[in-house]
């Protein structure tokens, strides 16, 4: 089966926040050695902000590694000079759109006062696809997905509560379910172990994690790590889908650990 993570980092400069390795290096050699020992096949490049050359360095890793490698990127959302970039993102190798993870002192209400209100029509008009951490505003993300139908959006790590555990992280799926119905929305099933109060095989966020995948189906449900902040191994991260949730199975199996965030963003793996 192939395996896709749909959200990892590198990075070779910076501090990166305190959930993650507190190394100012991480390289695609280091982690392409971690995911083939997990059975990791391939990975989306989430270039970190904290990182002001990550960009290049992921599109670096995608020309290494094009087979391994594909990449959201990001630029300045609150630099006008930066708009016209959009235009010809996805013309860099590797790129196949973008990220803001909205976590960084000042982002937390870009999606409210107006910053990112030029992005979704001109992403909308490049067919750019747009992945955030959609928790603190998902009423106005539904609203985003209902005004641009023919733009792709990813909610990331499963649209839960950022600081929550165990049930407490689920407290979004009033907003998050219904939000399903909208076809340009897909889900990144990313970071889940971080989400659980308990060890591995982590029993209290299976039926939240089952009540998402019921909702957006296996074409919109996206197996991923973000492996830099997780509190079990990359093999554990793995095994826990493809081994421990019993609904999730044959095709649907095979499309949420990797066919699906490939088809979503259309990467040509050579």
């Amino acid at each position: 089966m192939l395996i896709i993570d749909a959200q990892v980092h590198i990075w070779g400069s910076g501090k990166p926040s305190d959930h993650h390795r507190q190394t100012s290096l991480y390289t695609a050699e280091e982690l392409i050695q971690e995911m083939d020992a997990a059975g990791v096949n391939g990975a989306v490049l989430h270039p970190p902000s904290w990182d002001a050359g990550s960009n290049e360095m992921a599109i670096e890793a995608a020309v290494k590694y094009p087979d391994k490698f594909c990449s959201l990127g990001w630029f300045p959302l609150d630099d006008p000079s930066q708009r016209k970039r959009i235009e010809t993102w996805k013309q860099q190798p590797g790129m196949l759109g973008l990220r803001w993870s909205l976590t960084r002192p000042g982002q937390e209400t870009w999606a409210a006062d107006g910053t990112m209100d030029w992005l979704w029509p001109a992403a909308e008009k490049a067919g750019t696809p747009v992945a955030t951490m959609a928790w603190r505003f998902l009423p106005g993300f539904k609203k985003i997905a209902e005004r641009h139908p023919d733009l792709k959006l990813i909610v990331d790590h499963l649209g839960l509560v950022r600081s929550g555990k165990g049930a407490a992280a689920f407290a979004t799926l009033d907003d998050l379910l219904p939000m399903a119905k909208l076809p340009n929305v897909a889900i990144k099933a990313t970071g889940a172990p971080g989400y659980s109060n308990e060890a591995y095989p982590f029993n209290d966020i299976k039926d939240g994690l089952h009540r998402i995948f019921d909702a957006y189906g296996p074409d919109r449900f996206f197996w991923g790590t973000d492996i830099t902040r997780m509190p079990c191994s990359y093999r554990q991260c793995v095994t826990f889908f493809t081994e421990e949730l019993p609904w999730l199975k044959g095709k649907d199996l095979e499309k949420v650990m990797g066919q699906g965030i490939i088809d979503w963003l259309g990467w040509q793996r050579p």
